[in-house]
Parts: structure tokens; sequence; C-alpha cells
């Protein structure tokens, strides 16, 4: 009995192995550094989403409190119908921006996802408790400059909330929603919903408040575009070349970008129909290195077919990283 006790002790102290029932083995540090990394790059994300979603608060706050509401100005969306209400009941703002993105919210529960729709319901619900006790301060009552910067203000709001993972007005869920079972765009239902809005801004308001409503969308709709791309402008360049390893050269050496080579096949040129394998490069540059980039692969090779693509945003890679190289 003894030599089975002691025969069973060594083997559940081996190194190397749990003493559970389970016997898998221990981690090791890589798996430990990365299960780390794993939980910092969560948190890390997490953080990053709340301080997008509280500016973009901020932010929508400023543009309804300090230019719109004084000034009895509408916008697009479901803030728009909010704003129309407001303007001519005098029903509280905060509880009509909670009341109107109800339904879009539920809907995007069912067609984005749960984690999407609890953001979500978090930033519209700071946005109430902010338009509703935030002192902001009447910045002007210009109706240009209203229209101009309230538009602005809460656009970078939209588009700030929709970077930390939420939204604060729900039109482009129903929207994408409505894309689905009908033939027409997210661009074209937003526009008709936005169309319904302003019509009903001249018959309740007037063509005046309805001419400034479109002017204060517009702003709107181009920082949200604005912070969503990106404030830089890339561009996605494919070259095909015999002279691969020369442009590859160009593009690591004297230009200091990343790229990628994969294999393709020749179809139809210049020469008629051909299946000859070819090389073919795809690399990313902005757009101030475009202009040097055409001008140096024609020097390589002038026949070499170049398709360019307007990028909105890139992550990783060396694009962001290293600075513009000159000769």
């Amino acid at each position: 009995m003894s030599n089975q006790s002691s025969t069973r002790d060594f083997f559940s102290s081996k190194p190397g192995r749990k003493s559970g029932k389970t016997g898998q083995p221990a981690p090791t540090p890589y798996r430990k550094a990365k299960t780390t990394w794993r939980k910092q790059k969560a948190t890390w994300n997490a953080i990053r989403s709340a301080i997008f979603m509280l500016l973009g608060v901020l932010s929508a706050g400023f543009g309804l409190r300090g230019f719109l509401m004084p000034n009895h100005f509408i916008d697009g969306g479901v803030t728009g119908i909010s704003l129309l209400i407001n303007a001519k009941t005098d029903f509280p703002l905060s509880a009509l921006i909670i009341l109107f993105n109800i339904p879009f919210i539920l809907l995007g529960w069912q067609q984005i996802g749960k984690i999407f729709s609890v953001k979500s319901i978090i930033a519209i619900s700071l946005l109430a408790l902010t338009v509703a006790i935030v002192p902001y301060q009447v910045v002007t009552n210009d109706k240009l400059l209203v229209a101009v910067f309230g538009g602005f203000f809460l656009g970078a709001g939209i588009g700030l909330t929709i970077r930390g993972g939420a939204v604060i007005d729900g039109t482009e869920i129903l929207a994408i929603f409505l894309s689905r079972k009908r033939s027409m765009s997210v661009g074209d239902f937003i526009m008709v919903f936005n169309i319904i809005i302003f019509s009903a801004a001249v018959w309740l308001l007037s063509v005046e408040v309805a001419l400034y409503a479109m002017l204060t969308y517009l702003a709107a709709a181009k920082t949200v575009d604005f912070i969503l791309e990106g404030i830089e402008e890339f561009t996605g360049v494919t070259i095909i070349s015999p002279h691969t390893t020369e442009i590859a050269h160009l593009i690591k050496e004297k230009m200091g970008r990343g790229l990628t080579i994969y294999s393709g096949k020749k179809g139809y040129g210049k020469r008629g129909e051909t299946s000859l394998a070819t090389d073919i490069i795809f690399t990313v540059v902005t757009r101030l290195e475009i202009n040097r980039l055409t001008s140096e692969v024609e020097k390589i090779d002038p026949n070499a077919f170049i398709v360019m693509q307007s990028i909105k945003d890139t992550r990783g890679g060396m694009v962001k990283k290293r600075p513009l190289k000159e000769d």
C-alpha cells in the first residue's frame, strides 16, 4: 500500500502538470503573457470606447444646448424629430430623445447585437442627462453660425459615439434594417427620412427654419464622415508589371512603405489573351505620395498597369508609423 501511494504521489508531482483532476498542462509563460496581453487589450478597448462615447455625448449636448435649442433650430434624424416636437410643444428634449430612440434600440438589439444596444442605451441616457442638467452657455444667435456650428458639434458627437461602438441617433439602425428588406440603399432611406422631417418643418415652423435645418444636417453629416473616415486620406495602389523586384525595392527602400506581393495570372491585355503567371504588388500610401509613386513607377516601367482606390482609414502596418521619406 505504501509503495502504491508513493508512486501516485510521484506522478502527481511531476513538473508541467496540474495536480487537479483534469490533468491538463500548466500554462506556459507564453500563454500567460498572451492571456495578459488580451486582457490589457480588452481593457484598453473598453476605456477607449468609453472616452469616445463621453466626448461624443458632451459634443452633441453642446451643439444642442449651445446652438440649436435656444434658436429653435432642428436637424435630421431622430434628433431632428425630437427638436421639432420640442420647438412646438416645449416638451423636455431629454425625454423626447429617449422616447423616440427606444424603438430603434430594440431594433438594433435584434439586428446588430446586445453589446451595441447596451452601449447605445448608455450613450442616449447620458445625452438626455447632459441636455437636462449641464449648464451650456448660448454661444450665438446668428442663424448662419447656429446652423453651421450647431451641426458641426452635433455631427462630431454622433461620429465620436459611433467610434465608441454606439449611437445617439437611431436613424441609421432603421435604414440598415429597411435596406435589407428593400432594394434601396442606407443613404437613400436616410435621405427620404430627412425629407419627411424637413417637409414637416416647413409646415409646422417655416420655410426659413427648414432651409437652415438642411444646412445644419449637411454640416453634421460632413462632420460625421470626417470623424469616421479619418483625418488622413489613404489610397490603395495595385501595380501589375514584369518589373516587380525593382518596383518593390522602390516602395520599400526609397519610400519607406510596406507592401504585399501576391501571385496572379494575366488575362487579356494589349497583346491579347494570355495565361502567364505574374506578381501583383499592393501598397497603401497617403495622398501626398501618389504623384511620386506613379512617377517613379513610370520610370521603371512606362507600361505598368496601376489601379488606385480610395481607402477610408487604416490600422496597423507602416503607413501611420513612418514619416514620409524624401530622396
